[in-house]
C-alpha cells in the first residue's frame, strides 16, 4: 500500500496520569503513588508513526491555555505539522488516566478544541492515510452548535476530496459504545482499515471472542479489513479475501499499558507505508506495542531505529536481564524467547528461536581458542 502520509483527523489532548495501588470503591480515595502530566490522546498515535519516520499532519484542533500550548509543543517536537490555527475561545482537553499496578488504566476526559466537527478543509489526496478515532465520533454532551460548523454533535468528518485511492484507518477507541449506530455505519461503510481491541470488539459484536468478532466486523464493514488488538499476545489479522490469522507478539514484563493501542496503530501505518505486508506490518506493530509497555507514560513507542535494533539478536558476550544488553535501552529489556510460531507472522517468528546467531569472526574465535587448547 501507498501510504506517504499520516493525515490524523482526529484529536491530541493532555493526559493527567495518576498511578494508583488500586482503583477507588464509589465515592471513595485513594492515594496516587505517582503523577505525571503528558501530551496524550491521538498524539501517541501521531509520534508512534513519526518516530517510524512517516511524514505526519495533526487535522484536529488545539485550544488556547496550558494544556494546548503542551500539545502544540509536543508536536513541534515530533517534528509533526499542524493544520489549524488555535482556538482562541478554549483550551485544549484533558484526561485523567488511573494506571494501576499491572498496567491496566481507566480513563476520564474532558474534551476541548481537539474536537473539530468539520473536516472540509483537510488536504487528503492520494497516497494519504486518514486516521478517525472514536473520541471524533461519539456524541458529546452539551456541545455547542457552533463548535462543529452548523453539523449536530456527533455527525462524522466529512473529508474532502477524500477519493478512493485515500484510505481510512478508524479506531474506535474506548468510547465507542457511545458511537450511535447511524454514525458508525456510516463510518463502517468508507474505512478500508478497522483496528480495535478485543473489549472493543466485543462490545461491536455483542461478546464474540476475538477471531470471531474480527470475522463478523468483516461482515459489518463494506470493504475494510480488521484489526483486533489481543494485548500481550499481539492481534488478529482479517483480510478480505484470506483466512484470519493470529499475529503473536513478544513476551515482555508489562510496566504500564497506557498508549500501547496507539503505538500500535501509528507503526502499523508507517510499516504499509515501508512496502511491509499487513502480516509484517502487525507484526512489527505487535513489537513497538511490546517495547512501549516495558516503560512508563503513554508516549513511549520506539524510533525505527530502536526498534530495529530490539528486535536484532543478542550480541554475543553483552548479555544483561533477560539474556540481553539491559544498557542498550535503559529500563525496556528485548523481548523474551517464547515458542509461538505463526507463519503468517515471519518477522516476529524470527524472535522466538533459542539460539543465538553466531557471527563469522565468533566461529573463528572459538576454533582457534580449541586449536590453542590441543596444543597445550
Amino acid at each position: 500500500m501507498n501510504v506517504r502520509r499520516l493525515v490524523f483527523a482526529g484529536e491530541a489532548l493532555v493526559d493527567v496520569v495518576l498511578r494508583v495501588p488500586a482503583l477507588p470503591e464509589r465515592g471513595g480515595d485513594v492515594f496516587a503513588t505517582s503523577s505525571e502530566v503528558t501530551v496524550g490522546g491521538g498524539f501517541n498515535v501521531m509520534a508512534a508513526a513519526a518516530r517510524q519516520g512517516l511524514p505526519v499532519l495533526y487535522a484536529g484542533g488545539h485550544g488556547t491555555g496550558p494544556w494546548g500550548d503542551l500539545v502544540r509543543a509536543a508536536l513541534a517536537a515530533e517534528g509533526i505539522t499542524i493544520l489549524r490555527p488555535p482556538d482562541p475561545a478554549r483550551d485544549t482537553g484533558f484526561d485523567v488516566a488511573l494506571v494501576e499496578p499491572d498496567g491496566e488504566r481507566t480513563f476520564a476526559t474532558h474534551v476541548g478544541a481537539e474536537t473539530v466537527g468539520r473536516w472540509d478543509d483537510v488536504p487528503a489526496g492520494a497516497g494519504d492515510m486518514v486516521y478517525v478515532s472514536g473520541y471524533g465520533l461519539a456524541a458529546r454532551g452539551g456541545a455547542r452548535e457552533e463548535d462543529f460548523g452548523g453539523q449536530s454533535s456527533g455527525t462524522p468528518p466529512r473529508i474532502s476530496p477524500a477519493p478512493p485511492a485515500s484510505p481510512l484507518f478508524v479506531d474506535p477507541g474506548p468510547l465507542v459504545a457511545q458511537i450511535s449506530g447511524e454514525i458508525l455505519d456510516q463510518v463502517l461503510a468508507r474505512c478500508d482499515w478497522l483496528s480495535c481491541n478485543d473489549r472493543e470488539a466485543a462490545l461491536l459484536t455483542g461478546g464474540a471472542e476475538a477471531a470471531d468478532a474480527a470475522r463478523l466486523l468483516l461482515e459489518r464493514t463494506a470493504r475494510a479489513s480488521v484489526i483486533v488488538r489481543t494485548g500481550a499476545s499481539g492481534c488478529v489479522l482479517a483480510l478480505r479475501g484470506e483466512e484470519i490469522a493470529r499475529i503473536p507478539a513478544p513476551v515482555v514484563e508489562v510496566i504500564d499499558t497506557t498508549g500501547a493501542g496507539d503505538t500500535h496503530a501509528g507503526v502499523f501505518i508507517a510499516a504499509l507505508g515501508e512496502g511491509l505486508t499487513p502480516a509484517q506490518a502487525a507484526s512489527r506493530a505487535n513489537a513497538a506495542a511490546a517495547f512501549s509497555v516495558t516503560r512508563p507514560g503513554p508516549a513511549t513507542s520506539p524510533t525505527r531505529a530502536t526498534l530495529d535494533a530490539w528486535l536484532a539478536p543478542p550480541p554475543l558476550g553483552k548479555r544483561g536481564r533477560d539474556g540481553v544488553s539491559a544498557a542498550l535501552f535503559g529500563a525496556a529489556p528485548r523481548p523474551r524467547r517464547n515458542a509461538a510460531d505463526t507463519p503468517q507472522a515471519p518477522r516476529v517468528r524470527r524472535l522466538h528461536t533459542t539460539s543465538p546467531r553466531v557471527s563469522p569472526s565468533a566461529r573463528q574465535y572459538r576454533a582457534e581458542a580449541k586449536k590453542r587448547v590441543r596444543s597445550e
